[in-house]
């Protein structure tokens, strides 16, 4: 096993979940309250309220320099969005990705939910970032290896014809937010680190409609897919023990898990 690798506890594996339990909840939490009208900045509200009255605290907020609580990622937004004064419309689609710090330990999720009625692509699109996340978490487990999780990753997605940008992995995650091992959204089977008991890692893939190039906007932050094309993500923290896999940051008991599309959007 890698050096810097770190591997926690059962006891610390459920001293994690409580920050994991809070997102979780952060992000259902806006279930009903995301629709047409309602700014990103209000959402970074709703959530940072949430998170604070359960005894947490933002994680993403201040870390370099990043200006708000959660990113706010609208349409052709893939990552980091910066929730800012523009409201919603019909037809949207808006990642809501978000940590929260408690004790010490972190909990990351993310979620794209619809905004009024979206189009056919657009339910395409979530069905597949669903289907690819929730079948990566399913297929992990001790005794694989990364490899295998980014090829079933690629391969979940290219059944649904979308693209997985290639530029994001997941990660590792505990007492600091980002830690090893790097979860590669690609990979060759029976290759890269291997799969171990007490791994706490994040499983973040995000699908496109189009062309999975990106690129930076000037704020530093906003990553944008170069063709315009729409993006979508799901994303938990889970843990691996050495008889089973639990997705931390799950609310909803893990039969959510085995839905051909989420269960809210």
């Amino acid at each position: 096993m890698e050096k810097d690798i770190p591997l926690k506890t059962t006891l610390e594996v459920a001293r994690q979940k409580k920050a994991c339990t809070v997102a979780g909840r952060a992000l259902e939490r806006l279930s009903g309250i995301i629709r047409p009208g309602i700014t990103t900045m209000d959402i970074d509200g709703i959530c940072r309220e949430f998170i604070e009255t359960n005894g947490g605290r933002p994680s993403l907020y201040g870390y370099r320099n990043y200006p708000g609580n959660v990113c706010t990622s609208v349409n052709n937004v893939a990552a980091h969005g910066i929730p800012g004064n523009y409201a919603l419309r019909d037809g949207d689609l808006i990642t809501v990705d978000l940590t929260v710090e408690l004790d010490g330990w972190h909990g990351d999720t993310a979620w794209t939910f619809a905004v009024g009625k979206i189009d056919e692509d657009s339910t395409r699109l979530l069905r597949a970032a669903w289907n690819t996340t929730m079948k990566a978490i399913a297929a992990t487990k001790a005794g694989i290896r990364m490899g295998d999780i980014g090829n079933n990753i690629a391969r979940t997605a290219q059944r649904f014809g979308c693209s997985v940008l290639d530029s994001f992995v997941g990660h590792g995650i505990g007492h600091d937010m980002h830690e090893e091992p790097m979860v590669l959204n690609s990979g060759e089977p029976g290759t890269g680190v291997p799969i171990v008991p007490g791994m706490v890692v994040t499983i973040e893939p995000i699908l496109c409609l189009g062309n999975p190039e990106v690129q930076v906007l000037e704020d530093g932050w906003t990553i944008v897919t170069r063709d315009s094309s729409r993006c979508a993500q799901f994303e938990h923290t889970i843990a691996i023990f050495s008889n089973r896999t639990e997705t931390l940051t799950n609310t909803r008991g893990e039969d959510t898990l085995r839905l051909d599309f989420p269960p809210f959007v």
